[in-house]
Order: structure tokens, then C-alpha cells, then sequence
């Protein structure tokens, strides 16, 4: 049963493409109202009316109506991904199993079933106000998101809070940035810089490295734009 929940999640990462950020590791039980049904093939795709607000959730296909109440399990927050089945991208989607459907993929097996690109803890994001770097390339995250055709190859120089860390991926250690510029709502706020160097949750680093654009990892992991063998320092 494990081994088939993995795999169904994967084949779900397949679906998900061209991320902004990497996968956000918050993990928990999400509680709602169904407000709208969308089901592709063995998924469904749940717009929901939480406690919180909106948001929107996939689940294996499940035979739910507007009005039902559900509960999904080992609830993880992905951000900025577009779903190749629906033609649409979700700022935010929430994804994992429907209460009482049959058994719950752990974390662990849910994050090797995204490539083992997920972490904890992340950062406390809400109040991240960092000053800009110092330089000729000197950029800020939202500059380098949305101006990111321009400066494709180049070198840029980014001075930003660590938000998420995951170390030893594919040789690498993997960083999400934020420094106060940009909006959640179109991903511009979050940046991946790729290094070699260790830093933690929390610190404020000065990131200096390359922009590469398209950049496709595979197993659904796919970046708009991201920062190559960068160098941190305080």
C-alpha cells in the first residue's frame, strides 16, 4: 500500500510542473468545505472554504460534491505550480490524502516522492525586510524573477534571508531567499540560489552567482528562474 501511495504521488509531481519555488515543507491536517470538484484522471483537485480562508487541495480521485466535508491527512503546502492536466497554475495548492480513504503516506515517503526536495523547518517569512545588496549586480528577488530574460547567464549578487534549506540534493545544497520585495501571489517574493556553501534557516546571506532560466530538474521539478553555484557569506 505504501509503495503504491509513492508511486501515485509521484506520477502527481509528473503533473506539476514549472515550480517558481521548490516545495514548501509545511505538513499538516487541512480541514474544509468543498466549494468546487475538479478530477483529472486519478486525481481530484479540491477547491476549498477553510477556517483560514480559500485554498485549493488534490487528493486521489475521490467521488466528492460541493457541500462535502473533508479532511486530508499529511497535508503539504506546494507553491507557484502550474498542473500540466488543468491547464492552470495554483500560487498555492495544498496535496495529500483524504481522510479515511485508506491509509496515509508519511512525510518522509511523500517528500521521496517529490524528489526529496522537501524540508523543515522554514522561516518565519511574513516581516522578511532585508537591505539590498551593494554592487553593479546587485539585484534584488523580485528583480531577478521578473526581469529574468534579461539577465539570463549573468552574474547577479543577492542579499537575502534564508527561508528554506535543503543540503546534499544532487550534489548541491538548495536555498530559498527572500528579502522583502515581490508578492506571493505571482512567486516574485522567493528566489532558488544553488550552492555549494552551508548556511541555516534564518540567516541573512549575500548570494552571488548566476541566473539560469528553464531549468528543468525533472520529476515535475521544473524553475522559471533560479540562481546556479552561487557563493553565500554573512
Amino acid at each position: 500500500m505504501k509503495k503504491a501511495i509513492t508511486l501515485s504521488l509521484l506520477w502527481l509531481a509528473s503533473q506539476l510542473a514549472w515550480a517558481a519555488d521548490a516545495p514548501a515543507p509545511d505538513v499538516s491536517t487541512l480541514t474544509g468545505t468543498v466549494l468546487e470538484v475538479k478530477d483529472v484522471e486519478s486525481y481530484s483537485y479540491l477547491r476549498l472554504k477553510t477556517k483560514d480562508g480559500e485554498t485549493w487541495a488534490a487528493v486521489e480521485r475521490a467521488a466528492l460534491k460541493p457541500g462535502a466535508k473533508v479532511t486530508i491527512e499529511n497535508a503539504t503546502m506546494m507553491t507557484n505550480f502550474e498542473s500540466k492536466s488543468l491547464k492552470r497554475s495554483f500560487p498555492s495548492i495544498w496535496f495529500g490524502n483524504l481522510a479515511g480513504a485508506g491509509g496515509a503516506a508519511s512525510a518522509d515517503a511523500m517528500a521521496k516522492a517529490h524528489g526529496g526536495m522537501m524540508s523543515k523547518p522554514a522561516a518565519a517569512v511574513a516581516d522578511v525586510n532585508v537591505a539590498k545588496a551593494t554592487g553593479p549586480d546587485a539585484r534584488t528577488v523580485a528583480e531577478i524573477v521578473s526581469k529574468r530574460a534579461e539577465l539570463k547567464d549573468k552574474a547577479v549578487t543577492i542579499r537575502g534571508k534564508v527561508v528554506k534549506y535543503n543540503a546534499g540534493i544532487m550534489g548541491k545544497n538548495w536555498v530559498h531567499l527572500r528579502d522583502g520585495s515581490g508578492k506571493e501571489a505571482d512567486g516574485s517574493n522567493d528566489l532558488l540560489v544553488t550552492t555549494a556553501d552551508a548556511t541555516q534557516v534564518g540567516a541573512v546571506v549575500v548570494a552571488r552567482g548566476t541566473v539560469r532560466t528553464d531549468k528543468d530538474f525533472g520529476a515535475g521539478y521544473a524553475y522559471k528562474v533560479l540562481v546556479e553555484d552561487a557563493s553565500l557569506k554573512p
